[in-house]
């Protein structure tokens, strides 16, 4: 279903429900750059580091299509658990696992306090961003401590620039790929209307830096286009 959600004035801010969920595929496709190509990267990486018989949480699974990609490709035998706490989300999720046969376990959840049991690879597309700072690096912690000795953290952001001038380039330059992508400029602004102080980017170095007080000895962007970035943490 097609994308129309900011084409009528925002009477709330953004929030993952059943709006959103049902156009959430065409919402990210259109306007997340080379979002295909972020998860594919993402996907490569995993099945890096998904040992036989290993364990995979989706931090902010959405409808899921990540974990469904992931097990397309990995051959292992491997526990793919998809964590979210938009049940509308879950909905959308359950429609495509039971459609495609799927194992993934749907888990409606708070991934502040959910209980993980120990992982090869986590993974979080575009999720961090929405966690209170406040709680960011507690989250983070938490991820750190669940994998394993070698493990992987892989994750999608949104990023900012260190340089007033350059950001606001870059916000400029998104705009622009989204306006290709059939948003009007009204869309736009009413999206970053809804999306004040609700969605939080941190620098790549912020990230990163992160990161590596939450107990990874090694982190890196893998893929980045202009204010969007994959990255790789190592336990």
């Amino acid at each position: 279903m097609k994308d129309t959600i900011f084409e009528k004035p925002i009477e709330k801010q953004f929030e993952f429900d059943s709006d959103v969920a049902a156009v959430f595929d065409d919402m990210l496709n259109r306007s997340v750059p080379f979002y295909k190509e972020a998860m594919s990267i993402t996907t490569h990486f995993a099945s890096l580091y998904l040992k036989d018989g290993g364990r995979v949480y989706d931090l902010g699974c959405s409808t899921a299509s990540l974990l469904l990609e992931l097990e397309r490709v990995n051959k292992n035998d491997v526990k793919l658990i998809g964590l979210d706490n938009s049940s509308a989300m879950l909905e959308q999720a359950k429609k495509k696992c039971d459609l495609f046969g799927s194992s993934i376990e749907l888990k409606e959840t708070d991934i502040l306090t959910f209980e993980y049991e120990k992982a090869d690879v986590m993974i979080s597309n575009y999720t961090l961003q929405f966690v209170r700072p406040t709680k960011r690096e507690e989250l983070l912690k938490k991820v750190a401590s669940s994998l394993n000795e070698g493990g992987a953290f892989i994750f999608s952001e949104k990023v900012i620039s260190e340089e007033s001038k350059l950001n606001k380039q870059l916000i400029e330059c998104y705009y622009d790929y989204k306006k290709g992508r059939g948003y009007s400029e009204y869309e736009i602004m009413q999206k970053r209307e809804a999306l004040e102080n609700v969605l939080i980017p941190y620098t790549e170095t912020e990230n990163i830096e992160m990161l590596k007080k939450s107990g990874f000895k090694h982190c890196e962007t893998i893929f980045k286009w202009a204010n969007f970035a994959t990255f790789i943490a190592i336990k």
